[in-house]
């Protein structure tokens, strides 16, 4: 067994799985489609895996719900996209792959989303709008789809030449016939500020949030995947005007997120974690990707999104310590004396005070040699996650993560931080998610401390939990 394989976070049993695509929750049940490859720990020919839960949190995995079918549309994969409630008929609209065409198709459950059939008249919708509408678009695939007044909408990733990433928006009386109404939103490839949107954008995601709209893509750039971005605005007249642009999570780990909004009117994000290791290392593994943990969307009153994990993740909890009033010395590390682990919940209240920075050393072997570093700069305003020095192999990657965090005067540092074997997911005042994937190379790299820098800091509370494996009920 993987010593880096997670035991809370949702993965196949074996080989690769990417964007979640399909969430919707279906008489009580919570359903997660994902992209998946049976073949093997590598990206290869796309198939949507199946599982299901109570509680967001247990998971059993089922069968695969939609494989390439010979001879079709889709015979080359079966792509990313969306599940909606059809007048009682469960629906996917997907992105079927053939040769170098990537259209959207239809499939439909008559069991309950145990078992899909492909709607014969496959693609329904032929050709990307370049075709009529003089768009030179770059790629035309992944799916949101949504009810609005007597219609459905949807709106399919892609990109204008020369231009940016584009959310092209359809318009269909009954998910089979559909117009090409405009572009939702298009981003600016040119602009660097205040964060480059790409050359195209993948798996969007539109959908009302308080008083606004948001929509989530994944910015794309040629062949690189970089990050995903949450815009957030005012919809009227089929036009969707973006008035904050920022990043859901920090670039490197989490992509292709996808929402869903379940009977307790919360709005539930997942995404994608990406490997941290080299191609070699993911196929003598025998796995390669993960999911993140569910999060409650919300917005700020700036109108930002806000991020927490869902509260059932709190079933989880196992032997609690808790700590009141720790200094934080200005020197050397703090060690929590009898305080290790690997797969851990811990949440701290740091005062900042006059420290430069303050922070958290996560997997630290107890010589220091490896060590993840979760790190608060008082005086930049930013957040960092850096694995420079979390494992010893040559496979793995280093890059340090940081989003921006400015915190107000006499505000405390709130972190939420999920340690999860090879993930770091830390939630910062709910305004900011790091999310990073890890590898220690040292089987006694469990210890965790705090620390600060250029002065004295203080942690008023900091609880720990050890989190139970999701696939123990």
């Amino acid at each position: 067994m993987d010593p880096h394989r997670p035991i809370y976070h949702f993965l196949p049993v074996a080989t690769w799985m990417n964007d979640p695509n399909g969430l919707i929750q279906w008489k009580g049940q919570y359903h997660l489609f994902y992209q998946y490859n049976p073949n093997g720990a590598y990206w290869g020919t796309m198939h949507w895996g199946h599982a299901t839960s109570p509680d967001l949190v247990h998971w059993t995995d089922l069968p695969i719900a939609l494989a390439p079918t010979p001879g079709s549309p889709d015979e080359d994969g079966v792509f990313s996209g969306c599940a909606v409630d059809h007048d009682g008929t469960p629906t996917f609209i997907y992105t079927g792959v053939r040769g170098e065409e990537q259209l959207p198709c239809i499939a439909t459950s008559a069991d309950d989303l145990l078992t899909w059939q492909k709607h014969p008249d496959n693609p329904v919708i032929a050709a990307p709008p370049a075709l009529h509408e003089e768009l030179d678009t770059v790629m035309f695939r992944d799916h949101a789809a949504w009810r609005e007044n007597d219609a459905w909408y949807q709106v399919i990733g892609s990109g204008i030449r020369d231009v940016g990433g584009a959310a092209l928006l359809y318009r269909s009386p009954d998910l089979l016939h559909w117009e090409y109404v405009g572009p939702l939103c298009v981003g600016d490839s040119r602009r660097m500020e205040p964060l480059w949107t790409g050359t195209m954008w993948e798996c969007p995601d539109f959908f009302p949030l308080g008083d606004r709209h948001v929509l989530v893509v994944s910015v794309r750039d040629e062949e690189n995947l970089l990050y995903a971005a949450s815009l957030v605005g005012s919809y009227s007249d089929h036009k969707f005007t973006p008035e904050t642009l920022n990043y859901v999570d920090s670039p490197g780990s989490f992509y292709a997120p996808q929402t869903f909004l379940d009977d307790r009117g919360r709005r539930i994000m997942l995404g994608w974690l990406r490997e941290g290791r080299s191609v070699d290392a993911q196929k003598a593994s025998t796995l390669a990707g993960v999911l993140s943990l569910p999060r409650v969307l919300s917005l700020s009153p700036e109108g930002t999104l806000l991020m927490e994990p869902v509260h059932e993740l709190e079933t989880l909890r196992r032997d609690h310590r808790s700590y009141e009033d720790l200094e934080i010395a200005s020197a050397g590390v703090d060690a929590l004396p009898g305080v290790e682990g690997d797969c851990l919940e811990i949440v701290a209240q740091i005062e900042p005070r006059d420290a430069r920075r303050v922070g958290m050393r996560l997997f630290r072997s107890p010589d220091g040699e490896e060590e993840t570093l979760v790190i608060y700069d008082h005086r930049n305003g930013t957040l960092t996650v850096d694995p420079s020095r979390s494992g010893l192999s040559p496979e793995i990657h280093r890059d340090a993560q940081s989003l921006p965090l400015q915190l107000g005067d006499g505000e405390l540092l709130r972190l939420r931080i999920f340690l999860d074997r090879s993930i770091v997911e830390v939630f910062a005042n709910e305004h900011a998610c790091i999310t990073a994937r890890v590898y220690p190379t040292r089987p006694d790299s469990r210890g965790i401390a705090l620390f600060a820098e250029g002065s004295t800091a203080r942690a008023g509370r900091l609880d720990l939990w050890r989190m139970a494996s999701i696939w123990e009920i």
